[in-house]
């Protein structure tokens, strides 16, 4: 099987609010059946690991709920709230998807990925949400051969 690149954008939330909270979920259950592209890792250090400090979240104890489990997106949105006593903290939630939407790449990265896809780097383009839309697409036009 091919190897398969995340297309869910890190602007996405599900039915809790949590952007980017779908496509680690996603990630993670590619990541344990083998089908993850090799470029993505399962749980990185940036919205990754944003999302899990965010959410209050014990980083082994929810790969491994994922990995031996590869629950369908609600039920991990329930696990999460049962974790949490049944609710999140919107004020928690609201913080996280500020630092998601609010985060900006460095120069070297926002003009490697534009220019990857074609794109002149004229400073509109800044935060990281759509420049890993842009390099979400671009790997997976190019893994299309």
């Amino acid at each position: 099987m091919a190897k398969l690149i995340p297309t869910i954008s890190p602007g996405v939330a599900g039915p809790l609010g949590v952007l980017h909270l779908p496509r680690f979920w996603s990630k993670v259950l590619m990541d344990a059946k083998g089908v993850l592209h090799d470029d993505y890792p399962a749980c990185g250090m940036g919205f990754d690991q944003m999302v899990l400090d965010g959410l209050g979240l014990e980083r082994e104890e929810t790969l491994a709920y994922l990995s031996e489990n590869t629950p369908s997106y609600p039920e991990f949105e329930k696990w999460i709230l049962d974790k949490k006593g049944g609710s999140l903290d919107q004020g928690a939630v609201d913080t996280l998807n500020a630092a998601i939407t609010g985060y900006n790449y460095d120069d070297e990265t926002r003009t490697s990925i534009l220019g990857a896809s074609g794109i002149e780097d004229d400073g509109s383009i800044l935060d990281a949400v759509n420049l890993i839309n842009l390099d979400d697409w671009y790997e997976f036009h190019k893994s299309l051969g």
